[in-house]
C-alpha cells in the first residue's frame, strides 16, 4: 500500500505542479485538496472554464495519442433521477462541474515520460 500510495501521490504532485502555470493562465482550476483531508491520489482531474474548451482540449489530446475522459455524469439526470422528476437546471452547479471534469490519464504504472508527454500535450493545447 505504502509503495502505491508513494508512486501515485509523485503523479498526482508532478501534474499538480507542471500544470499549475498553464491553468492559471487559461482559467482552469486543478484539484484543491484542503488540509484536514487525507489524499487518495485516485486521479488528477481538470476543472475547465466550459464544455467547449473540454471538448476541444478531448480531441487535441486524441490527436496526440492520448485518452482522456469526462467523469461525473449529473446522478439527477440519469435515467433513474429523470424518473423521480428532475430536470435540467434543477443542479446547476452539479451541472456545470460535469460538463467541464476531465480526467487526465493516471495508472500505478505511470512513468514519468509518460506523464511528461500528457503534460507537454495539455499545456500546448491551443486554447
Amino acid at each position: 500500500r505504502e509503495q502505491i500510495q508513494t508512486q501515485r501521490k509523485a503523479i498526482w504532485d508532478r501534474y499538480a505542479l507542471e500544470l499549475k502555470g498553464w491553468a492559471d493562465a487559461h482559467g482552469v482550476q486543478l484539484p484543491y485538496i484542503p488540509d484536514y483531508c487525507e489524499q487518495t491520489y485516485h486521479m488528477f482531474y481538470l476543472i475547465l472554464p466550459n464544455l467547449d474548451f473540454r471538448t476541444r482540449l478531448i480531441a487535441h489530446l486524441k490527436s496526440k495519442g492520448i485518452l482522456s475522459v469526462f467523469h461525473y455524469v449529473s446522478l439527477h439526470l440519469s435515467p433513474m433521477g429523470l424518473r423521480f422528476g428532475y430536470k435540467q437546471g434543477d443542479l446547476p452547479n452539479t451541472e456545470s462541474i460535469s460538463e467541464r471534469l476531465l480526467r487526465l490519464p493516471f495508472y500505478n504504472e505511470m512513468t514519468q515520460a509518460d506523464q511528461m508527454e500528457v503534460i507537454d500535450a495539455v499545456t500546448a493545447f491551443p486554447a
